[in-house]
């Protein structure tokens, strides 16, 4: 079947065949082991440089479970690896913040007298050890929510941003291992009910800015950074209320996402609220346009998270949404395809009879190229279950992974952007964020995922690292999908 094209912004992107309605397939993992319910949050990272993602998921009080993964098989290793906390646990977050190489782990608890609420693991080579209070991260209180390392003064290491549901947002400065909260003078320290948040250069200048997720009727924020110092232009930018209704109570937005919907090359961002969806196209300079309507997106109900992904390999961001469990109500998934012109309800009855849950990733856990479903339910007759995507194997196999590291190796790069083209031309296959904020309050370490379209044999990969103002392109050009069969394509920024 031929390909239509369109020129968007100057790119050309893939705007695929002719729609055909069908339903993904996907088959529930291991179920016994996914059985347990009363969970909010999980996160991804190969925490024992195997080559394979781990999953580590966040119980409400029970302990907190850590899987290793074995090309798809998953066994519970937190205990022996020393993360296996029995606290109520509401974010988890993974990053190098020590550039040894291995991703280390912080976890945000629900207040407990006595003891922190950030609990701050160094990874030893797949061993955990507690470095909260040595590296300055003891907080005695708070209602922990969004937690992402990342530069944004592009110095070289990995600072950490707290978001609070019931107190100013935070904002450690990493000194040499160091941490301590700059967000007062930063203008970062935001009073209001922060629950998702996501990093990313939202006005193409050269930095990361901060969009945060305000609930209880709170207008959401959007942080330019301007050389370090922070200013709040959501207004301006129209993005404050998330396409929900202004100053109602009943409403907030829990998750914020950064992803090109719309094949433009730029990042966009969708908004997950207790409200209507939102969706939010960047028009470039620091602009959004609402296209929630539009795009059929526009639907009213109660949402805990987004979470776009490709997982068709059209070369479209598809998009889950997360139903929340509230007031006695269980609001379901959906799954969206996005046709080019269209989000489509195509939530198939693996995913549709679930238990509402709450967190959600995606990630290719059995290496086949294409993109499988984590999700947690915070019921007691909830989940939290791995299901793989069922993509026909010539369909997978065009699943490209892109790893984003720094001059030394290490996965330190997050807000990094990446573009894939059709080789030796400006026809666009994707756009993606290297994680800064992700599912319900978590941030994984892996490597980001463009579905490559058919008819396209190798491809073109460029990587922009935002900081101190500057967006220098790196290129890995003739990149052949198939030939990694499964396996990331490393490209390393230098400073």
């Amino acid at each position: 079947m031929p390909r239509r094209a369109v020129v968007v912004v100057g790119l050309l992107a893939w705007a695929g065949p002719a729609f055909v309605q069908s339903l993904p397939v996907f088959t529930p993992q291991q179920r016994e082991l996914f059985a347990a319910g009363q969970n909010f949050v999980n996160a991804f990272a190969d925490v024992d440089g195997d080559g394979d993602l781990d999953l580590f998921v966040g119980f409400d009080g029970t302990p907190n479970r850590l899987y290793r993964n074995d090309a798809g098989t998953f066994t519970d290793i937190a205990a022996a690896s020393g993360v296996a906390d029995a606290r109520a646990t509401r974010s988890a977050a993974f990053g190098d913040m020590d550039a040894d190489g291995d991703p280390d782990l912080l976890l945000g608890f629900t207040p407990s007298p006595g003891a922190s609420v950030l609990r701050l693991y160094r990874n030893d080579g797949g061993r955990f050890t507690d470095a909260t209070t040595t590296a300055g991260l003891t907080v005695a209180a708070g209602a922990v929510r969004q937690l992402a390392w990342v530069d944004p003064d592009a110095d070289g290491d990995l600072d950490l941003f707290v978001a609070f549901r019931d107190r100013p947002n935070a904002f450690f400065r990493n000194e040499r291992g160091a941490f301590s909260d700059v967000a007062p003078a930063l203008g970062l320290a935001d009073p209001r009910r922060t629950v998702g948040a996501v990093w990313f250069d939202a006005d193409e200048d050269g930095d990361l800015d901060l969009a945060v997720a305000n609930m209880d009727g709170d207008a959401n924020g959007l942080f330019r950074n301007d050389g370090g110092r922070f200013t709040d232009v959501a207004e301006a930018a129209g993005v404050q209320w998330g396409g929900r209704a202004p100053r109602e109570a009943t409403n907030g937005t829990v998750r914020v996402c950064a992803a090109d919907l719309d094949s433009d090359g730029r990042l966009d961002l969708i908004a997950a609220n207790y409200g209507p969806l939102g969706f939010f196209s960047n028009r470039g300079g620091g602009r959004f346009e609402d296209r929630a309507t539009a795009m059929g997106l526009a639907i009213d109900s109660r949402y805990d998270a987004c979470a776009p992904a490709d997982i068709d390999h059209d070369g479209r961001l598809d998009l889950y949404v997360n139903g929340t469990v509230t007031g006695g109500t269980s609001y379901h998934d959906t799954l969206f395809r996005n046709t080019g012109t269209a989000f489509v309800d195509v939530t198939p009855p693996s995913v549709r009879d679930l238990q509402a849950d709450h967190g959600v990733q995606w990630a290719d856990v059995d290496g086949d190229g294409d993109l499988d479903l984590a999700l947690t339910g915070s019921r007691p007759d909830g989940m939290h279950s791995v299901l793989r995507n069922d993509l026909p194997a010539a369909d997978a196999r065009r699943g490209l992974h892109v790893r984003v590291l720094d001059a030394a190796g290490h996965a330190t790069l997050a807000g990094a952007e990446v573009r894939v083209f059709a080789a030796g031309t400006t026809r666009l296959a994707g756009a993606r964020l290297v994680d800064a904020g992700s599912g319900y309050d978590a941030q994984s370490d892996m490597p980001v995922h463009v579905g490559v379209p058919s008819g396209v044999s190798r491809v073109d990969v460029q990587v922009i690292v935002p900081r101190a103002g500057r967006r220098v392109p790196v290129w890995n050009r003739g990149v052949d999908p198939a030939a990694l069969k499964g396996k990331a394509v490393e490209i390393r920024v230098p400073r």
